[in-house]
């Protein structure tokens, strides 16, 4: 079981972070540094999936140009 405090890929922390506020900006959900306790659920919730959403087009694209790189 990995760590929750050791990221999958090195160096991703400080991007994904970044796609998480970038994500709520984006949402008009106030995330601020620090402790967001007053944040609902359902924003978190938002948040999370949009994020999930553009990791997966991004990993997609990659895909497609892998592709045709190779093809």
């Amino acid at each position: 079981m990995t760590n929750k405090k050791d990221p999958v890929v090195k160096g991703a922390e400080e991007a994904l972070d970044e796609l998480k506020f970038e994500v709520a900006d984006e949402l008009d959900i106030p995330l601020k540094h620090g402790d967001n306790g007053e944040l609902t659920a359902r924003e978190c919730g938002k948040i999370g999936g949009n994020m999930v959403k553009e990791l997966i087009e991004k990993g997609e694209e990659e895909l497609l140009e892998e592709k045709e790189q190779d093809g």
